[in-house]
């Protein structure tokens, strides 16, 4: 059974329809299939799905990332990989059944991979955990990071969670710590490390697998240092104004992929990556295999370099603003060339503001 969004009650309304239509039997018994019928409400439903996704604000974005039936990391691994080995527990505590780690192959060669899973119906949502992760679950991705590091082998993540999982039990055994060390741990490897935000991307949660060289999202997923709802009651203490906090919060892939947060966006098929999942999965293989192909040119060194300045590098080129009408972030490299153009653009204006400073200051001596 599909699920449907708020903003697809039209789109239910006509797949119902055709379902009907397809259905041969009815209550008089066997019926001919209108196929010209069937044809027009395809339509319909595409150029609808079209329009309604091409127009999605940020709340609307974070529906489509939390949707149920969007493909996971479980079905990204087993349609992506072969020979993957899950590999379980953190050698101190126990398993965490929210992460997926093994080692796999892709195109014949072995990668390891990490996958956030929230499950798909309610029993393995349990077991999951709704993909929030304990520390045993950060501290096995930290020994199998370290053991990919040591014989040569990339790493892949899919990150999917609305968080780390914020129960007393995993503060007591040291969750921000664990998440405090997956991060370091990533960032410290000498081996390329590709993260791919399927669905939500949620606080040091997705954080501690998203500190990579690359950072890919799918088009309709989200990433964010809190939930809309979470943003809503600490600043407005109203959980009903998620759409103003989703707003503000830039959390979508084009906003961040605007500021340079993340490196690329995988695009979805109209009506989101639940409706046509081997699509997705091609374009993602592509990707993968395109900067796989890239980082064997790199050394070590390198590969570690360029992880280090691409996190050190965000935020330091968003400078002033107050030059550009655009809505593009005046850096470094062009201020010069933007302050040329306004002096130019304004020459008049300047020069009479100076004569009147001048003239200001004569007639107050």
């Amino acid at each position: 059974m599909k699920n449907y969004l708020e903003f697809e009650r039209d789109i239910k309304v006509l797949e119902e329809e055709l379902e009907k239509l397809r259905d041969p039997f009815n209550k008089e018994g066997l019926s001919e299939v209108q196929t010209d019928k069937i044809a027009k409400i395809q339509n319909e439903i595409d150029k609808k799905l079209k329009i309604s996704y091409a127009n999605l604000n940020a709340w609307q974005k974070t529906q489509v990332a939390r949707q149920e039936d969007r493909p996971k990391a479980k079905f990204f691994i087993e349609n992506l990989f072969t020979n993957f080995i899950n590999l379980s527990g953190d050698r101190r505590f126990s398993e965490d059944e929210a992460i997926l780690a093994g080692f796999a192959k892709f195109e014949d060669k072995s990668v390891l991979i990490l996958g956030q899973e929230k499950g798909d119906d309610l029993d393995s949502r349990l077991k999951r955990n709704f993909g929030m992760m304990r520390p045993e679950g950060y501290r096995k991705c930290i020994r199998l990071m370290k053991l990919a590091n040591k014989f040569n082998i990339p790493v892949i993540s899919f990150v999917d969670t609305p968080g780390a999982y914020p129960g007393i039990g995993a503060e007591q055994r040291g969750q921000a710590e664990a998440i405090a060390s997956s991060i370091e741990c990533c960032m410290s490897l000498e081996v390329p490390i590709i993260s791919i935000i399927i669905g939500e991307g949620g606080s040091g949660g997705a954080i501690a697998l998203a500190s990579a060289n690359k950072v890919i999202m799918l088009e309709h997923a989200i990433y964010s240092v809190i939930s809309p709802e979470g943003c809503a009651s600490i600043l407005w203490r109203d959980p009903s104004k998620s759409l103003e906090a989703a707003k503000a919060m830039k959390l979508t892939s084009d906003e961040l992929l605007k500021m340079k947060i993340i490196d690329e966006v995988i695009n979805e098929p109209s009506g989101g990556a639940s409706r046509n999942k081997e699509e997705v999965v091609f374009s993602t293989r592509e990707v993968l295999k395109r900067y796989l192909e890239e980082f064997e040119k790199y050394s070590k060194e390198e590969i570690l370099n360029q992880r280090k300045e691409k996190f050190l590098s965000i935020g330091k080129q968003k400078t002033i603003t107050f030059f550009s009408k655009k809505s593009s972030w005046v850096s470094k490299s062009n201020f010069y060339e933007h302050t040329k153009n306004f002096v130019l653009k304004f020459k008049k204006e300047i020069a009479i503001a100076i004569t009147l400073i001048f003239a200001g200051i004569i007639f107050l001596i």
